[in-house]
């Protein structure tokens, strides 16, 4: 019995002891706890502010995620020129590498093959493009994650934000919806990821488009007719050659071009589909778009991108939208 009293007085010793120690390095730590003063949120604004590289020069600032190094051209690369052509800053995010998106190679090599086409797509629409380097296939709306994107939409300083719905058939998809639905409000609080200072204003976010119909279909708020720069957004889809001119991942061998001929074929082939893609979202958005653009202007659309407004973030009226999206025409007096 004495040798169970003893060992119980040690080990009631030994965690008051503890509990001390904790208690003494609480009270040197500058923190909220008794005896200290809690930092303000102009104090986290001060040390973030050197991360705040992107000043307000009265130009738009748009940043859009995707899912992988294919996605953000595919849905928003005509409206990404029309914002540049103007002068505006436009930012895509893939928030996967892509390292398992072909048939044929994975892994680092892919992964680099990637970002150089993207870069490339880039240099087409005339905007800033990143990779993150997060595995294909493997994006879960983790609290790191949220933090990243939440940095990402800090350091642009942005007013617009899109992203993928939620509802959609892939998880990677589905999960940088949850993300930029996660950020909608952190972005303006001082204290989350205090080494990106807060936004001062809450941006817009929006979805791209998709056809997924459960729980919920797809609502056009805002149709862009992209009939004049839709030429150079396929050059930029085209140059994403290891997704679309060979298969990505569920290609084969078979699909891929054995000859110069062939590659060039196959690069058509390509483009015609995508036209084919941006004009069904014209038919499809229609009545959006002579809301929009006139009833005449808006008949003769042919092209076009959409976008919904998410319920989180910003809810613009219809002149911000206008002045959001600053090629629609002004509104009929």
């Amino acid at each position: 019995m004495n040798r169970w009293r003893w060992y119980a007085c040690g080990l009631v010793s030994g965690l008051m002891l503890a509990g001390a120690l904790g208690l003494a390095r609480l009270a040197m730590e500058p923190s909220a706890a008794a005896g200290a003063a809690a930092p303000t949120p102009s104090a986290a604004v001060a040390v973030a502010a050197a991360t705040q590289a992107m000043p307000d020069d009265g130009k738009l600032r748009i940043i859009e995620f995707g899912a992988h190094p294919d996605d953000c051209e595919i849905r928003a690369g005509g409206a990404a020129i029309l914002w540049a052509g103007q002068g505006h800053h436009v930012k895509f995010v893939s928030v996967t590498n892509g390292d398992i998106g072909h048939w044929g190679s994975a892994g680092g090599p892919l992964a680099q093959r990637r970002a150089a086409e993207v870069q490339e797509a880039a240099r087409i629409l005339g905007i800033t493009t990143e990779v993150l380097d997060i595995h294909d296939g493997e994006l879960e709306p983790t609290l790191e994650n949220r933090r990243t994107l939440t940095r990402l939409i800090r350091r642009w300083n942005a007013d617009i934000v899109i992203g993928h719905r939620p509802s959609d058939y892939h998880p990677d998809h589905r999960y940088v919806g949850v993300l930029m639905q996660d950020s909608a409000f952190m972005v303006a609080v001082p204290f989350f990821c205090p080494d990106a200072a807060p936004l001062r204003k809450n941006p817009v976010f929006l979805y791209s488009y998709d056809r997924f119909q459960r729980p919920n279909p797809f609502r056009p708020d805002v149709v862009v007719a992209i009939d004049s720069v839709l030429d150079r957004k396929l050059d930029a889809l085209v140059a994403i050659e290891s997704q679309f001119v060979e298969g990505g991942a569920l290609g084969n061998a078979g699909m891929a071009p054995a000859t110069a001929a062939d590659r060039e074929s196959r690069r058509q082939q390509v483009r015609e589909g995508f036209r084919k893609r941006s004009a069904d979202i014209a038919r499809q958005c229609r009545e959006k778009l002579v809301e929009l653009y006139g009833e005449q202007d808006g008949k003769q659309v042919r092209y076009a991108e959409a976008f919904e407004i998410c319920e989180y973030g910003r809810q613009p009226t219809k002149d911000e939208l206008r002045q959001l999206f600053p090629f629609l025409p002004k509104p009929a007096p």
